[in-house]
């Protein structure tokens, strides 16, 4: 609890007056839409996540970085064009996700990009499979203005770990993890907040219990049991959970499987935030990993316009009207 204190006495102080009116204004005017069936955008992006590479050193089965196989361009984000979405957003931007696909360290100038949103008042985290924390740079790390770090790491032994990150070295993942928290605690630093996310899998979920009093004895400040997403949920999966609390899917009646949650003609991402890939194409959400919703690229176009264009708007109306006819949606837990 005081942890979660910290943060959030932490987070108002990236906030301001304009900020927080631009919230309300996007709220306000998500559920005018809603009413209405039409889309009314008042404010500005209040969350972004900015992709920094689409490389990654593992291969996990169910995410394009590992499996090699997007059919957008890929490659690492350019640092200046990095700073020009950070100086269009930073007004209004409260929380910007440093990652999308890939991972994150693998950029040379990962560092520099944390910094530089903090120095611009932005409140930064960012998604790792923890692989690159070291000693060599992790005073950097604690030192750059980051304030949440999520460290992905599905199993607490080798064999179960690798089942789902594959190539991956899970003693090499704890002595990072280990080692962070070791030195945030040195130097009396509360940040960055280091959240454990467990992907849940029928492989794995047997680990839970022993997983609860690892993270304990280890001092993270939070563990997160994400359910996962699977690619032809329809057939079924070994990788679905059988315990349905941590699944995205049940049972249908003719032997497949659908979705737990219904899919309903709303969603509150397309009014808070979007999604920019390396190359500075901007998406609706995280779950159009392929780009296949592109609004608007930033080197053409002002974020602000993009935001507000024809693309973005008739996107919004199909969602209010009838959002189980959009791809990305299908497999959604909004």
């Amino acid at each position: 609890m005081k942890n979660q204190w910290i943060t959030f006495r932490e987070y108002l102080n990236y906030m301001s007056f304009y900020k927080l009116t631009n919230y309300f204004l996007l709220f306000i005017s998500f559920q005018l839409s809603r009413l209405s069936k039409k889309p009314a955008i008042w404010g500005y992006p209040t969350t972004l996540s900015i992709e920094p590479t689409t490389s990654c050193n593992l291969r996990c089965p169910e995410c394009p970085s590992g499996l090699r196989s997007f059919t957008r361009p890929t490659g690492m984000l350019d640092y200046e064009l990095f700073k020009k979405i950070i100086d269009q957003s930073k007004k209004s931007l409260t929380y910007m996700h440093l990652y999308f696909q890939g991972e994150p360290f693998l950029h040379p100038q990962f560092l520099d990009m944390i910094r530089y949103s903090d120095e611009s008042g932005v409140f930064t985290a960012t998604s790792t499979n923890a692989h690159y924390i070291s000693e060599k740079n992790v005073n950097h790390i604690i030192e750059s203005g980051l304030k949440h770090m999520i460290v992905s790491m599905d199993g607490i032994n080798q064999e179960v770990y690798q089942e789902y990150r594959v190539g991956g070295n899970l003693e090499k993942v704890q002595k990072g993890l280990s080692l962070i928290l070791k030195r945030k605690k040195e130097m009396n630093k509360p940040f960055p907040r280091i959240i454990l996310q467990f992907l849940v899998t029928g492989k794995n979920e047997h680990q839970i219990p022993d997983l609860k009093i690892w993270a304990k004895n280890m001092g993270v400040d939070e563990l997160q049991l994400k359910t996962a997403q699977i690619y032809g949920f329809e057939n079924g999966s070994e990788l679905i959970p059988q315990n349905p609390e941590y699944s995205r899917y049940i049972p249908a009646k003719n032997g497949t499987w659908k979705l737990k949650k219904e899919i309903k003609n709303k969603c509150w991402r397309m009014w808070q935030g979007a999604v920019l890939t390396w190359d500075g194409r901007m998406l609706p959400c995280c779950f159009d990993k392929d780009g296949q919703q592109v609004m608007g690229e930033i080197q053409n176009n002002p974020l602000k316009d993009i935001w507000r264009n024809a693309s973005y708007n008739s996107f919004r109306k199909q969602l209010l009207n009838d959002r189980s006819q959009i791809e990305i949606c299908k497999n959604c837990t909004e």
